[in-house]
């Protein structure tokens, strides 16, 4: 495991998860739900950055200005995959329901020994699909940024630390050479490809109504070092603790082809990861879980 000082913290009270994770062991769930709702509306009326985020986003989801309630249903969306991270965190068995679509391309991957880039977002459940690619029998390096407050991370790792490393990218400076060491050592690569806090490359892609800028890193790395590509997302079921997966096709680079000519290809394979991810937040538009500003829109042809 590589390490780093955390340079920033999770937002709310440095005891908050703590807490949530005593309450959610202790109480019986129909206690703890009704707790976890009024939690989530004192999150509400506390983070005003994060409500303001939130707030932007789900005007361009909803196509409209959003309810103070559909405010709190984002937050507490997120209050509820971190619940599930906590619980997994402590050994509850998560189940993972494979969509058919691409079943078979993912499986395939699971079982070669071909070292892959796999690809998610801040998004619903995706957080723990890193930790799962470890408990099917993959070893992947999990790229984190470490901050001071993740009792969630901290306890995943624990739990899933046989398989699964962290690689943290705290320090943008030394970002390329970390991932270049990670996947020459042959280690698989587990990424979030949305925010662009520390993405050395990005594009424009369509998504939410607009050409929107996204990390494109993975694909760079892809074509560099001969790596398949391949997305997973995951959405909660109305059953506890069982989630719903996505994989998308693979993008393997051609190499009897050009980088242009790869990254050509590639452009066209993450379009249509992101469009997919757009027709799951139709579904459901809350589990976007960037309380950030949104992928800004391109600003230049």
């Amino acid at each position: 495991m590589t390490t780093a000082q955390p340079s920033t913290r999770n937002p709310g009270p440095s005891w908050g998860i703590g807490l949530i994770r005593w309450a959610e062991h202790r109480c019986p769930r129909w206690l703890f739900r009704p707790l976890l709702m009024i939690g989530t509306w004192v999150a509400v009326a506390m983070l005003p950055r994060q409500r303001a985020h939130s707030r932007t986003y789900l005007a361009v989801a909803l196509g409209r200005e959003p309810r103070w309630g559909e405010i709190w249903r984002h937050f507490f969306a997120f209050a509820e995959s971190l619940v599930l991270m906590l619980r997994s965190g402590r050994g509850a068995p998560v189940k993972c329901l494979m969509d058919p679509a691409n079943q078979a391309v993912f499986d395939s991957l699971l079982a070669s020994d071909r070292p892959a880039l796999f690809g998610t977002f801040h998004f619903g459940e995706s957080d723990l699909l890193g930790y799962l690619l470890g408990e099917l029998g993959r070893r992947v390096s999990v790229v984190r940024l470490q901050v001071g407050n993740s009792t969630d991370t901290h306890a995943l790792g624990k739990r899933f630390g046989a398989r699964v490393s962290f690689l943290w990218i705290n320090d943008p400076a030394t970002l390329l050479f970390d991932l270049k060491a990670a996947i020459e050592s042959g280690q698989s690569l587990a990424l979030k490809c949305d925010r662009l806090e520390y993405s050395a490359k990005t594009e424009p892609f369509q998504f939410l109504g607009a050409r929107r800028l996204f990390p494109f890193t993975i694909y760079h790395l892809a074509v560099l070092f001969n790596r398949p590509v391949i997305f997973c997302t995951a959405v909660p079921t109305a059953t506890p603790d069982v989630i719903q997966v996505y994989a998308s096709s693979l993008f393997s680079p051609d190499p009897a082809a050009n980088r242009e000519a790869n990254l050509r290809s590639a452009r066209v394979h993450f379009q249509s990861v992101l469009t997919h991810l757009e027709i799951l937040l139709k579904n459901n538009p809350y589990l976007w879980f960037n309380f950030l500003p949104l992928n800004p829109k391109q600003t230049s042809a």
